[in-house]
């Protein structure tokens, strides 16, 4: 039996992040470092879902902090769907191969996100590569 991370303390303002938060960051979020639009279908009823998230390069992958931890939509969606694309300044990147990964040493962020996810008791993340380009062998 796997046991499951402690769930992050800003879970409970979840929903005004979703209501009134991220339609407000959804103007600017591709544009400021260490944050991106994700991209993605929702897995139930195939409709397009824009998420401004915290993002951060980790070698050639992309890695998601989960500060609402893994058991929220857009990470159910984008595990079913086995990609998304991310929206990063001007570049869309298709990412495919989600993997979850629980790290409470937060190693795959830079040393001063760390920091601040720790506070916030964040262990969780979501992992992803780029799709290998159309037409590439």
């Amino acid at each position: 039996m796997t046991s499951r991370p402690p769930r992050p303390p800003l879970a409970v303002i979840r929903p005004f992040t979703t209501h009134v938060f991220n339609p407000i960051s959804r103007r600017f979020a591709r544009w400021l470092p260490g944050f991106g639009i994700l991209v993605y279908r929702g897995r139930k009823s195939g409709t397009e879902y824009r998420t401004p998230l915290n993002v951060f390069r980790y070698g050639d992958e992309w890695v998601f902090a989960l500060t609402y931890g893994s058991d929220v939509q857009w990470v159910k969606n984008v595990v079913a769907a086995g990609e998304a694309t991310l929206e990063v300044r001007r570049r869309r990147i298709r990412l495919v191969d989600p993997e979850l990964v629980v790290d409470p040493a937060r190693r795959l962020m830079p040393p001063v996100v760390r920091q601040a996810l720790g506070l916030m008791r964040v262990s969780e993340f979501l992992r992803m590569r780029p799709a290998a380009p159309a037409g590439g062998g």
